[in-house]
């Protein structure tokens, strides 16, 4: 099991955005893949679980996006019934999903996501692909965004069709996904799935 841990950074200052956060989740597929979904745990923190790794890849990288936000992610057992709602859960998981999201908080990272699981080396290696691509995405503009969305909501597009479906040319397309190093993601994302799967031991 994948469990998510995420929580608001700098709630004193900008005050309580969980429930903003969670409208939104509510009309994200990538969330609502969630194996139990996103709730209110305590404070301005959040959790969900989920069995698809790919998912929680993706939901992961999506609330690093968000900005505002420590992901933390636990990798490993859970105890058996597991409740209906995540913040009732108990196990492995849980416990290290929390040891995740309090190192990254941690001002020094140059991206706001921890994984700590069964394998912590497999563990570690996600952890450090996650934060490359974490990087990537904060730094994405926000045309390259609107390349990016449209893509993933439709794998197979060709460049042309995207370009008339912009209303861009078909060069503008394809300096835009060269500059937000969507060629690159779209290889490590894999990978780091993989090492999620491997972390679970």
């Amino acid at each position: 099991m994948i469990v998510l841990t995420v929580d608001q950074e700098g709630s004193r200052t900008v005050g309580d955005r969980v429930p903003d956060l969670l409208a939104a989740l509510a009309l994200s597929p990538v969330a609502q893949a969630a194996h139990r979904p996103f709730d209110r745990t305590v404070g301005d923190e959040v959790q969900a679980v989920y069995v698809d790794h790919a998912a929680a890849v993706l939901m992961a990288l999506d609330l690093m996006r968000r900005e505002g936000w420590s992901v933390g992610i636990g990798v490993g057992a859970v105890d058996d019934p597991l409740p209906d709602a995540s913040r009732a859960g108990a196990g492995p998981a849980f416990v290290l999903a929390r040891h995740a999201v309090d190192r990254a908080k941690l001002r020094t990272r140059p991206a706001p996501i921890a994984v700590e699981g069964a394998d912590p080396a497999r563990a570690g290696e996600c952890e450090a692909v996650l934060t490359m691509l974490g990087s990537v995405g904060r730094r994405r503009t926000e045309a390259g965004w609107e390349v990016v969305d449209a893509l993933r909501l439709d794998p197979q597009c060709s460049q042309e069709d995207l370009a008339h479906r912009l209303g861009i040319s078909q060069q503008a397309v394809s300096q835009r996904l060269r500059s937000a190093q969507w060629f690159e993601e779209s290889a490590l994302v894999p990978l780091a799935v993989r090492l999620l799967q491997e972390a679970d031991g």
